[in-house]
């Protein structure tokens, strides 16, 4: 049974961690191939799983010696229906996979969960795109059907939310926000930026924000930013507008680089854990609800740890 809403992640609650970089630690550390950087077919595998369960465990063990939750995604961000198609899977096998995924992430959360460190089931649902820049652009209508089948999916397997990575344009995270209240699913939007705070549509993300709340009654939960170095976006956060009391958590890159610097290299940049660790912590004092602390491109459990430290630490936890 899915968790009831007011055991969720939500914003000023207590902290859960989240994982890192899934699929840059997957290639460039474990040098695992993931065509189109898709890393559902995982689950499909007792090899596949057994490698999930190895980069989860020890982000799952921080979690319970810190005393926090944990926000544990499903490796579904490729999971739709137009990756699926360029991996050779049909759509019915697509919709099995996304369950699959939810399964494997129950059982592997139960194994952790405790009454300090609440495990919560989150069923990743990425852009139809590459969500590095925007491409064709979706109405939301649009985006409500074409990602209802993957919404549904999850929320059916059992996921305790769902959540929208890596958008690059409002009208996407709308469509996904309406798909999630047809399937019953609380949800969250995590948005992508630019090295100049903007989103790849050019959006402010402000704007972006404002938007999607007007258009779905304040339908997510909360809001996140990910895959982005903290530089990018703290001018844009700092303003202590009125959005800002929206925005949950952060999920940021290790590397200082852009979308297309990132697209191009052939060798991770892990930046500086300590460095990144304290740049959370300066976030938090523009972002005071924050609550919700992981990682994207680049960063492993070192930079989890590092985000997790120095921001307990100012909060006395």
């Amino acid at each position: 049974m899915p968790l009831a809403s007011q055991h969720l992640p939500k914003p000023g609650g207590p902290v859960f961690l989240a994982d890192g970089g899934l699929e840059t630690s997957l290639v460039f550390l474990e040098g695992i191939e993931l065509p189109c950087f898709a890393a559902f077919p995982l689950v499909l595998s007792d090899e596949g799983r057994q490698r999930l369960e190895r980069y989860f465990v020890p982000y799952l063990r921080t979690a319970v010696e810190r005393k926090v939750g944990f926000v544990l995604d499903t490796p579904t961000w490729r999971a739709n229906a137009d990756w699926g198609a360029k991996l050779g899977f049909s759509p019915q096998a697509v919709a099995d996979a996304n369950r699959r995924s939810v399964a494997w992430a129950s059982g592997l959360g139960a194994a952790f969960a405790a009454p300090e460190t609440p495990i919560v089931i989150n069923g990743v649902v990425g852009p139809r795109g590459d969500g590095y820049q925007t491409g064709t652009r979706m109405s939301e209508d649009e985006a409500r059907r074409y990602h209802a089948p993957q919404v549904e999916a999850l929320r059916e397997a059992g996921a305790d939310m769902v959540t929208a990575v890596t958008m690059t344009y409002p009208e996407e995270a709308i469509g996904i926000v309406r798909a999630a209240s047809d399937a019953g699913a609380p949800v969250a939007v995590s948005f992508t930026v630019e090295t100049d705070g903007k989103l790849p549509s050019g959006d402010t993300l402000g704007a972006a924000i404002e938007r999607v709340d007007r258009e779905t009654a304040h339908g997510p939960l909360y809001y996140m930013i990910n895959c982005a170095h903290p530089s990018h976006f703290e001018v844009a956060v700092s303003t202590g507008e009125p959005w800002t009391a929206r925005v949950g958590g952060v999920r940021a890159n290790a590397s200082t680089k852009s979308h297309a610097e990132l697209d191009e290299a052939d060798t991770l940049d892990a930046g500086d854990p300590v460095d990144l660790g304290e740049r959370y912590l300066g976030l938090s004092r523009y972002l005071k609800q924050m609550s919700v602390l992981g990682g994207c491109c680049g960063t492993d459990h070192r930079h989890i740890v590092a985000i997790c430290d120095a921001v307990l630490t100012r909060a006395g936890g």
